[in-house]
């Protein structure tokens, strides 16, 4: 899946931004009672007419651009190293190089309005790093907009536009009522060409790609690229998703998509309008799952809960928290599975004294725990700088086609990789290759590998190493561009 929307000459010059993405609706939610008879399915509606008529007025197609310097390459003469014209012709090129290019770059995406006085929410991807954000709505008119804040983690971001009279909005719903199954409806601007309706089911739940906040409904609603940041729609009306991302071999929709829920969003988009940033509560500690093997050696009946692998400096360990300790409870909230524990805490206020079950030593034990906030426990990541102020050279491999190396200062600026991605960067592919087959290009960074995350090359060499000595024809990857994410299944027959 790549960033952005079309190029400007091509279906109204989408240019790197919007992302395929997802949309879904649930249709009416099945009342479960006690004691009461099997449950019958909602049938499918004769016509989804009326609710996109009522609900496209909120539905808006976003428009940005922004400066784009690139330096003039110049002549390219290819000269045999150890020619007597070699440094002749360098000193050429050395003098050729022209002053930094300048030019204006535009991208689409969707997005949908939550309030009357135009507070308007979409994907961070579509906006970020824009100069100019314009506002499309139904009937043509245009507002400009001005951006709220942003959140990476979930890729949400909140805008806002004045208009003269109120605006048609939508109200998020509880995804988490949202069952396999249900009818969802998609509302968006698919590659350029305007307001479009698709409808589908709720494929799966609780869908990770690979941040610790993850919750996507998985739908098979057709979205395309310029869908980014559109909204999910129930059978009632109501927003339970902001589609994110696509899973897809080729770039185009095969039914595979993903929408962050909003049990997710609308606490970002709460506090983005409150404070213009997001203020996650901190435990402090690295978790790891707890599976069976886990549980029988530390003496646990259940097999749940999150298993604590460390304990830096910070609230857990003020708190009495340590290594080997397993979550049970947070906050009256029962932890089953560790990945429940980050957005639990995330969630919660910041400075909140909470009570912390775990299991310690054959028995639990409740401590009182005082959360501080994530954002201010960041440190700032150090340059690749070697003894004596000497860069050192990033990690390099080659596996399947593809050449990869550590991500350093350098690549983030030339293939323009945001600080929030962290991965192995390919900086060239073999076009022979089913790894560029499947739309694998330079300056795209490969974040997890089966599943895995992945720091550098020899991460991705083993990996892939581990999963054909296991007779596998293929991994799936996870990959990003320009920070938006798809996955990529490589054949490794090939």
């Amino acid at each position: 899946m790549r960033s952005g929307g079309q190029n400007l000459t091509l279906v109204r010059n989408v240019i790197r931004k919007s992302c395929h993405v997802v949309f879904a609706t649930c249709l009416g939610l099945a009342v479960i009672a006690a004691d009461v008879g099997p449950v019958q399915a909602q049938s499918r509606p004769g016509s989804f007419a009326d609710l996109a008529q009522r609900l496209s007025p909120s539905v808006v197609n976003i428009t940005t651009s922004q400066t784009i310097t690139a330096q003039n390459p110049g002549l390219s003469p290819m000269i045999p190293e150890g020619s007597p014209f070699e440094d002749f012709f360098r000193d050429f090129m050395d003098r050729q190089e022209g002053a930094p290019q300048q030019r204006r770059a535009q991208a689409l995406g969707s997005g949908f309005v939550i309030s009357a006085d135009g507070y308007i929410v979409t994907n961070n991807h579509v906006i970020e790093q824009a100069d100019e954000i314009m506002v499309e709505f139904l009937d043509g008119s245009e507002l400009p907009a001005e951006l709220i804040g942003t959140d990476p983690r979930t890729d949400i971001a909140v805008l806002k536009v004045e208009p003269e009279d109120p605006l048609p909005f939508v109200a998020f719903g509880d995804s988490d009522l949202a069952r396999v199954g249900d009818w969802v409806l998609a509302i968006g601007n698919p590659l350029g060409q305007g307001f479009s309706v698709s409808a589908g089911i709720v494929s799966a739940r609780n869908r990770e790609l690979s941040g610790s906040y993850d919750d996507f409904i998985q739908t098979d609603a057709a979205i395309n690229r310029g869908n980014s940041g559109g909204p999910l729609f129930n059978m009632q009306g109501e927003v339970i998703g902001v589609n994110t991302a696509i899973l897809s071999p080729n770039g185009g929709s095969i039914g595979i998509g993903f929408s962050m829920s909003s049990a997710v969003v609308t606490g970002v988009v709460d506090q983005l309008r409150e404070f213009g940033e997001t203020r996650r509560g901190w435990l402090g500690v690295r978790i790891q799952p707890v599976d069976e093997a886990v549980a029988e050696a530390i003496g646990l009946e259940d097999v749940r809960g999150a298993l604590v692998a460390d304990v830096p400096p910070g609230p857990a360990a003020e708190g009495g928290i340590e290594a080997g300790d397993v979550i049970l409870s947070f906050d009256g909230q029962q932890i089953d599975e560790m990945r429940e524990l980050p957005r639990v805490v995330a969630a919660t206020q910041v400075g909140k004294a909470v009570r912390v079950i775990v299991f310690r030593d054959g028995r639990t034990r409740t401590l009182l725990v005082t959360l501080g906030r994530l954002e201010d426990s960041s440190t700032v990541e150090a340059d690749s700088d070697g003894p004596n102020g000497k860069t050192t050279q990033p990690e390099q491999a080659e596996i399947a086609g593809m050449t990869l190396s550590g991500i350093t200062a350098q690549m983030r600026e030339q293939y323009d990789i945001p600080d929030s991605v962290d991965g192995v960067v390919v900086t060239a592919v073999d076009e022979l290759s089913d790894a560029y087959e499947r739309g694998m290009r330079a300056g795209q960074v490969i974040a997890e590998v089966g599943q895995r995350t992945v720091a550098a090359p020899s991460d991705v060499v083993a990996i892939i190493e581990e999963v054909q000595a296991a007779g596998r024809k293929s991994v799936l990857m996870l990959v990003r561009d320009g920070g938006e994410p798809r996955f990529v299944a490589l054949d490794l027959d090939q």
